[in-house]
């Protein structure tokens, strides 16, 4: 009798003394499982993109989007693939390709931004190197950076020794650069908002992102 005591008795000291550890235990791998998935679920990056992101952009450009959208916390791929869509067809606007270089073939270079046609009224910037247009300035590439914005988002994300707005590597880090400069965005519809200062545009570019 004495004995069934103590034993229950040490089996119950010795549950109180483990709980704590075990609680503490189960506590740390929450919080380092937090810490590992977190930035996927912000990014999307664990989504499957959808049946129609499947038929309409190739698995190669989702990873493109995918790449360059996993540098800001809280930015999906999918919002980088709706500017793409809107902007250019995923490079393929009028015909064009996507080379295996990345690079858009023949180049998508928008209309002469000179307050005709409901545009802003912007001056060459760049004399023409990036748009071939000495006079006014134009939207270029797949992600329609024009000529000053490149100068300051612009950059060489594929190593290939140019920074260039006609490759959509290049482009699609560089739109990462402009909707994401400090690395984390909270507003999503503010920052598209700065990319193009368009209500209907940011409504568009949203509704592809959510059909993706």
């Amino acid at each position: 009798m004495a004995s069934t005591l103590v034993t229950r008795l040490l089996t119950a000291v010795t549950s109180l003394l483990a709980t704590p550890l075990v609680v503490a235990a189960a506590a740390v791998a929450l919080a380092a499982g937090a810490a590992a998935t977190a930035p996927s679920a912000r990014n999307g990056l664990g989504v499957r993109p959808s049946r129609e992101a499947v038929s309409d952009v190739t698995p190669r450009l989702i990873e493109i989007y995918r790449a360059a959208a996993e540098r800001c916390d809280g930015l999906p791929w999918t919002m980088l693939a709706g500017i793409a869509r809107v902007e250019s067809n995923h490079g393929r606007y009028a015909g064009a390709i996507v080379g295996a270089d990345g690079v858009v073939s023949p180049p998508i270079i928008g209309i002469a931004l000179n307050g005709t046609n409901n545009t802003a009224r912007i001056r060459d910037t760049d004399q023409g190197r990036l748009d071939g247009d000495t006079v006014w300035d134009r939207a270029v590439g797949p992600f329609q950076f024009i000529p000053s914005s490149w100068a300051m988002y612009g950059t060489d994300a594929d190593r290939d020794g140019h920074s260039n707005p006609h490759d959509i590597v290049d482009a699609a880090h560089a739109a990462v650069n402009h909707l994401c400069p400090t690395g984390t965005l909270g507003d999503i519809r503010a920052a598209l908002f700065r990319y193009n200062r368009s209500t209907a545009y940011v409504d568009k570019v949203l509704d592809w992102a959510d059909r993706y």
